[in-house]
């Protein structure tokens, strides 16, 4: 057998899971534990195509909308995802007499907050955000329709033309980059001084501290990898924010048979994260994968320390959550 090459990855920290990704996930498994399958799901509980896989072995159906659900199962939960709904799913469900189980993340619950207060206040509600993503599509759902704007981009800022300039606010999707952000904010503060800003920051604690350790970690880097999906929106802006930073290369890949290793080439120092909705399990398969062909070490780039916990429901908190529930997407660690 040849020799293997040294190689160092440097692994991020923070990385993967956030409080309300696994929170979520939570959701659902206990909900499993306490009532039984099937437990049905509006949408991907996140936006991690392993995940999704791992919940419906355990006996929980994904559906895209509620009459989907079956007559015979409707005293069965539905759990919302963690991106959150707009308001006119869970009135749906109260119409339909369904139990429904609402994993949005407390963040993103914030976020449409602010958006309502804004408008409370007499405001027109300004999103930065991307068209389609499930988070914009239940915070612009939180006000009646016209009272939302979405502004995608710097040129969207820059041809906006607004009823009323001077009562104006705005709030973001919790997952974009911060860096594209303030631009766009930038513009339109420049164009409409009056804006009013939420009264907390709207872009999340975890997609800042994944960005500010991807940012530590990938100059010099030969290639760096992120793990998440190609609809994650977090995950995608990691693969930017890695390049932007110094990485020779930056990929997005959801497992370890993703990486093309006749393309890898000649590499010394590889960058490791997760987005926010990309388990543990993965990161340790890929660090395996490549000491299968290397002799690794590992060199942690780690920015911060994440202590943030969201609690579940009332109605999950009398069903015990143990290591080896969850060990499907965090390992036997």
């Amino acid at each position: 057998m040849p020799e293997k090459r040294p190689l160092t990855i440097r692994l991020c920290g923070p990385r993967g899971f956030c409080a309300g990704v696994d929170r979520a996930i939570q959701i659902v498994v206990l909900a499993l534990k306490k009532y039984g399958a099937p437990v049905y799901v509006r949408h991907e509980i996140v936006h991690n195509r392993y995940v999704v896989e791992g919940l419906q072995a355990r006996g929980a159906v994904f559906v895209e909308e509620l009459d989907e659900i079956p007559a015979e199962h409707r005293d069965q939960p539905v759990v919302f995802s963690a991106h959150g709904v707009p308001k006119s799913v869970p009135a749906d469900a109260q119409n339909k007499n369904l139990f429904y189980l609402d994993a949005t993340c407390p963040l993103v619950s914030k976020v449409h907050k602010q958006a309502m207060r804004h408008q409370r206040l007499g405001r027109h509600v300004i999103l930065v955000g991307h068209s389609g993503h499930p988070e914009v599509i239940g915070t612009m759902g939180q006000l009646p329709e016209g009272a939302v704007t979405l502004i995608e981009t710097i040129e969207d800022a820059e041809a906006y033309m607004p009823v009323d300039p001077d009562n104006l606010g705005f709030v973001t999707q919790t997952t974009l980059s911060v860096d594209d952000t303030a631009g766009i904010i930038a513009t339109l503060h420049q164009r409409f001084p009056a804006l009013m800003a939420p009264a907390a920051e709207s872009i999340c604690y975890a997609t800042t501290n994944r960005q500010d350790a991807v940012k530590a970690a990938a100059p010099g880097c030969d290639l760096f990898l992120v793990v998440g999906a190609p609809n994650s929106s977090n995950s995608k802006r990691l693969v930017e924010v890695a390049e932007r930073s110094g990485a020779s290369h930056s990929m997005l890949v959801q497992r370890a048979s993703d990486i093309e290793w006749d393309q890898v080439g000649d590499i010394s120092v590889v960058g490791l994260s997760a987005g926010a909705s990309a388990p543990e399990i993965i990161v340790d398969e890929i660090i395996q994968f490549f000491s299968e062909r290397y002799t690794v070490s590992i060199e942690l780039a780690e920015t911060t320390i994440e202590t943030e916990n969201f609690h579940v429901m009332r109605d999950l908190r009398d069903v015990e959550l143990t290591s080896l529930d969850m060990a499907f997407v965090n390992g036997s660690r």
